[in-house]
């Protein structure tokens, strides 16, 4: 039962002391998990907290410990590809998953748009920062230094000489995977096309590429196109593709909005998907699922790459160790659909490319 004379106001920490008949240190101890508290104490004051209805005050909490208690998710990848008119794709499903496993930490999540140039992290309260698929030089990257801020990679840095926690995405082994089926598929003369950037998912597709045309004798075909250009700019390089090398066969364009463009030149073109060109792309996500035809992919449990990105941050946070250490998600799975399919239904597919 409340006491009379608390009802006209919020509890506060002295209030639960007096019922309780301890002090106010006991009780913030008791509260916050710290000093040497009698378990039978600590319980006593948690069940008269929760009577009088007492909330301790964040903000204070926060001010005295020096921490925000917040974690920023950032990025120089652009909207156009990251989220596009939807805000519902790659960089989107990552802030879910890690603002979720964040808030099991007691830690919220800060969302920073594109950091490209300006304020971005500079202006935000936050204790480190998760960094999505860095490029080369990152701007997301150099304003955490600027700051002396803390964080983690989302995908392999590929600066020289960085080294800080990072989650692999397996960038070579979802290419090789998507490759060796287009080949499977029929596939002889397939295309890459991969953003302009030196993101790890296009520096590891690049050298997958090398490896498998060198291993069943492709003609090497490898485009680039501007990330910023979103659909359209995949659109354009695939009308040169086709243009340059009519004989293409299959598109494994890496960004999925570029892939949603090769769709669009392959048609434009006369040709047919799968029938004449196949398509892939990397990321299963909203434009995989609902392009027409619907396109193949690969299910890079980003929900568990996110929390193993927040788990990371925070054993840093925490005082862990500052060198290296890489976390990995399940194995990536191929999700076979039409855009590829020529040969029979799907089937699930080894977890490492055949040889």
């Amino acid at each position: 039962m409340t006491p009379s004379g608390l009802e006209s106001k919020p509890p506060t920490i002295a209030d639960v002391a007096r019922v309780a008949g301890v002090s106010r240190t006991t009780v913030s101890h008791a509260l916050n998990g710290l000093g040497k508290v009698d378990p039978r104490t600590r319980e006593r004051i948690k069940q008269v907290a929760a009577e009088l209805g007492y909330r301790p005050n964040l903000r204070a909490q926060r001010l005295r410990r020096g921490q925000a208690k917040a974690i920023a998710l950032a990025s120089s990848m652009p909207f156009a590809v990251a989220g596009g008119t939807s805000r519902l794709g790659f960089y989107m499903e990552i802030a879910a998953a890690a603002a979720e496993s964040a808030l099991l930490h007691d830690y919220a999540l800060v969302l920073v748009p594109p950091v490209r140039s300006g304020s971005g992290l500079h202006s935000v309260d936050i204790d480190g920062a998760i960094v999505v698929e860095p490029d080369v030089d990152d701007p997301a990257v150099a304003q955490l230094r600027e700051r002396g801020l803390p964080y983690v990679a989302l995908g392999r840095p590929v600066a020289a000489g960085e080294e800080i926690p990072y989650v692999d995405l397996r960038g070579g082994l979802v290419t090789e995977m998507l490759l060796a089926h287009l080949r499977e598929q029929g596939a002889r003369r397939p295309a890459l096309l991969i953003g302009s950037g030196e993101r790890h998912s296009s520096v590891d597709a690049r050298e997958a590429y090398g490896r498998m045309a060198e291993r069943h004798g492709w003609p090497p075909i490898v485009a680039t196109a501007s990330e910023e250009g979103g659909e359209q700019a995949g659109y354009e390089r695939c009308v040169a593709l086709l243009e340059e090398h009519p004989g293409i066969d299959a598109v494994c364009a890496l960004v999925d909005v570029f892939a949603v463009g090769a769709v669009r030149a392959i048609r434009e073109s006369g040709r047919s998907v799968p029938g004449d060109v196949m398509v892939a792309t990397r990321y299963d996500g909203l434009r995989a699922r609902t392009c027409d035809p619907l396109l193949t992919a690969v299910d890079l449990h980003l929900d568990r790459a996110a929390a193993d990105a927040v788990e990371l941050l925070l054993g840093r946070l925490g005082g862990g160790a500052a060198t290296a250490s890489v976390a990995a998600p399940p194995p990536p799975r191929l999700v076979v659909r039409a855009s590829s399919l020529r040969a029979g239904p799907p089937v699930s597919p080894p977890l490492t490319p055949p040889s």
